[in-house]
């Protein structure tokens, strides 16, 4: 019996193209072996979820050598729900959190301060039914005078008091910030 190993047949991952032509090589070699479970999870592995899968379930982190493409992919294989809020151009406070509601579908006046924001990030959301878990990609965040160190990082204090309410729930919630 002869299995043809595609790109698109086993996770979706293109890191199976160099699969495919090594079984075509062994074809041409000998006889043609089924790729055991190992090759099956190495391949699997080697996609935007084995990233994800480096990183605790609840934290608040820079986001590095992650590419938000990759993440948005890695959520999409998961089941969680992406969020993405840009705020390369926001310069004051009100414009990252009209940037933030924006990302999360909030009715703006949900999110005119912190304290409101932290309020639609758990109970708001909580309300609305269980949730799968949250990929979270805040990107851009501003350092401005309108926008200094303490406002950035009372920002993600209300995200890591989100991730604390999720956590508490066991539902995964990975967020990730960089800076402009």
């Amino acid at each position: 019996m002869t299995m043809n190993i595609s790109e698109n047949n086993l996770y979706g991952q293109p890191a199976l193209a160099n699969l495919s032509s090594s079984v075509a090589n062994t074809q041409a070699i000998g006889p043609k072996t089924a790729p055991t479970w190992r090759t099956a999870l190495a391949a699997r592995e080697a996609g935007p979820t084995a990233a994800l899968r480096a990183v605790r379930t609840n934290i608040v982190q820079s986001i590095r050598a992650f590419r938000t493409a990759d993440l948005m992919e890695a959520a999409e294989e998961l089941g969680n729900h992406f969020v993405y809020a840009n705020a390369t151009e926001a310069i004051t406070k009100s414009e990252v959190l009209d940037r933030i509601a924006k990302g999360f579908y909030f009715p703006r006046q949900q999110a005119k301060n912190f304290d409101n924001l932290l309020d639609s990030l758990t109970t708001l959301i909580d309300r609305s039914g269980p949730q799968p878990g949250f990929v979270i990609v805040l990107e851009g965040l501003p350092c401005t005078h309108k926008f200094d160190k303490e406002a950035r990082e009372t920002l993600l204090d209300v995200f890591r008091d989100a991730v604390e309410f999720w956590a508490d729930r066991r539902v995964s919630c990975r967020v990730f910030y960089s800076f402009a």
